[in-house]
């Protein structure tokens, strides 16, 4: 008998359609009428994927955000950051920008000069990731790790392979440094492929899969793509993909220890009080927050 607890099932939940910014589509599992935020996380967007003609790629422009984090992780495509702290960087495929807001910043994210002008395939996600109150106020930070620089692991049997954005796999660290303990994991799993991952016993923990089917659990339950996996107390998660599927599974692996605080919000604001997000909203109409340099 296993040492460890395998961590249930205790929702399922089907990503909504809507459009965004300046009119992309995205895949969303939360916000939505079924599930408020999975703390601490507050928002996961899957953008796309869309085919963008020549000339018609859109993206967010300039906008700002205080009292939390934005993770954008590229899957193909590229993208331009701009922020008020002067950083300006072209995002490309298997990229990962880990921006914490903090106390306040304004950024724009748009296609790339080559994606405006061309088109081309847009596919990433986009993640709200929370802040404790200590951390909210916080200076501005700005984390990149390149696609080539992101850590893999994987099975010795070559089926499954996991690139680590933060926390671990299969003994492999993540290079994000993270204000509260968080697990964030883009995996690949071949048909054939099986693997109980362990998990923080502290961290709540959650599996969105964007491609494929996955059967999950003690009695592997089919669960298929746009779908948003909710688990239940433990330390591992049984996962794998039946000899016979068609295709690999693809799914993001996600989870962080819960803040357990109030929660104000309204539109790029997030604070603990309504007091709070009113100042915010003063402060940026005020210029506080900063403005993009072009």
């Amino acid at each position: 008998m296993s040492e460890y607890m395998s961590r249930p099932i205790i929702d399922i939940i089907t990503a909504q359609r809507a459009t965004e910014g300046a009119g992309f589509p995205i895949r969303r599992p939360f916000p939505t009428a079924q599930l408020d935020n999975l703390d601490p996380f507050l928002m996961l967007d899957e953008v796309g994927p869309k085919d963008w003609g020549p000339g018609e790629a859109v993206g967010a422009p300039d906008h700002p955000h205080r009292g939390f984090e934005t993770i954008s992780y590229i899957l193909s495509g590229e993208k331009l950051h701009e922020d008020s702290t002067g950083d300006r960087q072209i995002l490309g495929p298997g990229d990962v920008q880990w921006m914490t807001a903090g106390s306040g910043i304004v950024h724009s994210e748009m296609p790339s000069p080559a994606m405006r002008e061309g088109g081309g395939r847009a596919h990433s996600f986009q993640i709200w990731l929370n802040l404790p109150r200590q951390y909210k106020m916080a200076a501005p930070r700005y984390q990149f790790v390149a696609g080539d620089e992101t850590p893999i692991g994987g099975s010795a049997d070559g089926l499954v392979s996991v690139k680590v954005i933060a926390g671990q796999a299969y003994g492999v660290q993540a290079v994000i440094n993270t204000h509260t303990p968080v697990t964030l994991q883009d995996w690949t799993m071949r048909p054939g492929g099986r693997s109980d991952p362990l998990t923080p016993a502290d961290q709540q923990m959650a599996l969105y899969i964007f491609k494929g089917n996955l059967a999950v659990g003690s009695d592997g339950q089919s669960v298929d793509e746009g779908k948003l996996i909710i688990f239940g107390a433990g330390d591992s998660i049984e996962l794998a993909v039946n000899n016979d599927a068609g295709e690999a599974a693809r799914f993001l692996l996600f989870g962080g220890v819960p803040i357990g605080e109030p929660i104000a919000r309204h539109g790029p604001f997030v604070m603990n009080t309504r007091e709070e997000l009113v100042q915010a909203f003063e402060d940026y109409q005020a210029g506080k927050l900063g403005e993009i340099s072009r």
